[in-house]
């Protein structure tokens, strides 16, 4: 019995949630869930957006899966995303972009991994207004050797443990000198003690180009946090869109997964979110935990009704599309 800490999250978080609990436990896996609330629910409830109660879960646990969180645009509190990553050092997020067949896509069978630094640079929230009538903003980007070092080093590990053939690093060494310059070097370094594995590296704006017009040259990307962000989104946008992008936080003594989409506020309670990313980021929690059986029988129910495209939301067939409770189904129909 796997004990994890489950985070419903806001917005479609709460019915995406439990239909990624519905299909694990249809695939039998016996986890007892934690239950705990962070985001806006945390502050209606407990007027803190990230109760202590979750970060002690979290602590015991060792591992959680969480629904999406509102993060307020301009104002209001910090990321709660951001400061989990902090709390924990969860300083790997590896987001996969994976074609399924029967998604209307740009493209056909890409399979890619995007390994983002996930503690430092501009995410670390050094920022404050510079003058008393906030009229300018500074923000610091923090990069150091050991933050480069572990992140890179994890990109090329996860590639010889999966069989990957290359990795490409993605920086803006010829414009930020310094901190994208020491990355660039920290990979160059690390690079040479994988022979087995091919090396590259490209300019961030020459990589969002070369990903949209040939995506298959890529295999392992590893990246800083802004850079990863931003290329997470764009290679969903490879495969089908973020309805179908998964991701998980990795450190050394924690580990939360979670879908890489928002809250999606306008569409709450409306049975019409997709809960693919999120059931996908529990097949990753599942291989974490060594359940290799159920994980693989739940991607190949996933991969087989998106094939069929019959019992699909709205956003992979705007047309006749169905419920996130009846794709849920449709999921679990297929795994029994």
């Amino acid at each position: 019995m796997h004990r994890v800490t489950l985070i419903p999250g806001d917005g479609i978080g709460p019915s995406i949630v439990d239909a990624t609990v519905r299909v694990i436990e249809a695939a039998g896996v016996k986890i007892q869930w934690d239950t705990v609330e962070a985001g806006m629910a945390a502050i209606d409830k407990f007027r803190d957006p990230l109760p202590l109660n979750v970060i002690e879960s979290i602590k015991t646990n060792k591992i959680a899966l969480k629904g999406p969180l509102t993060t307020p645009i301009g104002s209001g509190f910090r990321s709660v995303n951001v400061a989990l990553r902090k709390e924990f050092d969860l300083y790997s997020n590896v987001r996969p972009a994976h074609s399924f067949e029967g998604v209307p896509a740009r493209y056909k069978d890409i399979d890619l991994v995007i390994v983002r630094e996930n503690t430092e640079e501009f995410y670390a929230g050094i920022e404050h207004y510079i003058d008393p009538s906030r009229s300018a903003a500074e923000t610091i980007g923090i990069v150091t050797r050991s933050g480069s070092e572990r992140i890179i080093r994890y990109a090329y590990k996860y590639a010889r443990k999966h069989g990957r053939k290359k990795v490409t690093t993605v920086h803006k060494a010829n414009i930020l000198k310094y901190t994208g310059g020491l990355f660039l070097d920290v990979s160059r370094e690390i690079g040479k003690q994988y022979p087995d594995i091919k090396t590259e590296d490209k300019i961030i704006d020459n990589m969002a180009m070369q990903m949209v017009t040939n995506p298959y040259q890529f295999d392992v990307i590893v990246t800083t946090n802004l850079f990863g962000d931003i290329l997470s989104d764009l290679a969903s946008g490879l495969v089908g869109g973020l309805g179908l992008a998964p991701g998980a936080n990795i450190g050394y003594d924690a580990a939360i997964f979670e879908a890489v989409h928002g809250s999606a506020p306008d569409i709450a309670g409306k049975n019409l979110a997709n809960p693919c990313a999120l059931i996908l980021a529990g097949v990753m929690m599942l291989h974490h935990l060594g359940e290799e059986s159920a994980a693989e029988r739940i991607e190949n129910a996933v991969s087989a009704v998106l094939k069929e495209g019959k019992s699909v939301t709205k956003d992979l067939k705007p047309a006749v599309p169905v419920g996130t409770t009846q794709m849920t189904e449709a999921i679990i129909a297929k795994l029994r």
